[in-house]
């Protein structure tokens, strides 16, 4: 029985290729780290223009950014009022108290209705007269011309349900009108969607901006350093190996203008927590400002890197290819 040897030379081989193509990726890694230091050192070398950059990055970003939170504390806050939804049935004048209370307890009985409360007549003109100011003018009425209001608690928050037991109440024998409080609060909802549309629409213009910016620092960068290009194609380096160092540059400048937006934002949030956090004092809401915090500001890093890096791409893609030895 013949034993099956393994070919030294295949063996030599196999091993070759595997020292060479760890040679190669420890290359290409190096140049990476290399590329990358490189370019940090030139983009901190020109603290003026890189400052300029960062700043024209960053206050891009933080428009979008700032608009979109505001419009968030403001979802939150209108979270808060929503909160119990309830519809206002104003009852005929001639209705009296006995028939407006047995009017309460039938309407409580309702399958949609979680609870009813009564506010007579009486009650609800003491209480416009504390807080109209028109104590003395209120006096000289001869009859109370407020009629009795009961408040009604649906079970349900929906549209749908709110809208049909508006209907039904509205309809309801004795009610001269239904209220529905929740109706501002839809159009509220309906220009907060149309305002944040307009926050993407903003965002969206503002990032080709933002591309377009960092494309044309990328275009001069690769100007000023045409014949260092030229050398290198000279002695065989290939497009990728020249638009690496550049790429690594817009990555810094994205980083850079990404950071500087969480700065931006957080520093107008601060700036305007202490007359916030006085308002709401005087409302007694137990409402708080909402901020970017560290992983908003680690986004913002990121977008900003990600911009960074296609704005250069875009650049190197369309400069670096037109430069060739003569």
């Amino acid at each position: 029985m013949s034993e099956r040897r393994e070919n030294p030379s295949r063996r030599g081989g196999a091993s070759h290729s595997q020292a060479r193509l760890r040679d190669q990726y420890n290359a290409w890694l190096q140049h990476h780290r290399l590329s990358a230091a490189d370019s940090l050192s030139r983009v901190l070398g020109q603290p003026g223009a890189s400052l300029l950059t960062w700043l024209v990055i960053g206050i891009a970003l933080a428009l979008p950014v700032g608009l979109n939170i505001a419009l968030d504390n403001v979802n939150q806050l209108r979270a808060s009022w929503e909160s119990p939804a309830s519809i206002s049935v104003f009852l005929e004048v001639q209705i009296n108290e006995e028939e407006a209370r047995q009017l309460q307890v039938e309407l409580a009985s309702w399958e949609q209705v979680r609870e009813t409360r009564l506010i007579a007549r009486d009650e609800a003109l003491d209480e416009f007269r504390s807080l109209s100011g028109f104590a003395d003018v209120l006096s000289s009425l001869e009859e109370n011309p407020l009629p009795h209001l009961i408040l009604v608690t649906p079970v349900a928050s929906g549209d749908d349900q709110m809208t049909d037991l508006h209907a039904q109440l509205q309809q309801h024998e004795g009610v001269a009108e239904a209220v529905l409080d929740m109706v501002w609060l839809q159009r509220l909802a309906s220009v907060m969607e149309l305002s944040r549309r307009l926050v993407i629409a903003i965002g969206g213009m503002l990032i080709i901006g933002v591309l377009l910016i960092l494309g044309n620092t990328i275009r001069l960068a690769i100007e000023s350093r045409r014949d260092e290009i030229v050398v290198v194609k000279l002695v065989g380096g290939s497009n990728g190996f020249v638009r690496r160092p550049f790429l690594y540059t817009g990555l810094w400048y994205g980083v850079g203008g990404g950071l500087l937006a969480g700065l931006l934002v957080s520093c107008g949030l601060w700036f305007l927590e202490g007359p916030i956090g006085a308002l709401v004092l005087l409302y007694e809401s137990g409402f708080r400002l909402s901020g970017l915090g560290v992983m908003g500001i680690l986004n913002l890093v990121i977008i900003g890197g990600c911009l960074g890096l296609a704005g250069a791409w875009v650049a190197v893609s369309r400069h670096i290819a037109r430069i060739e030895p003569r």
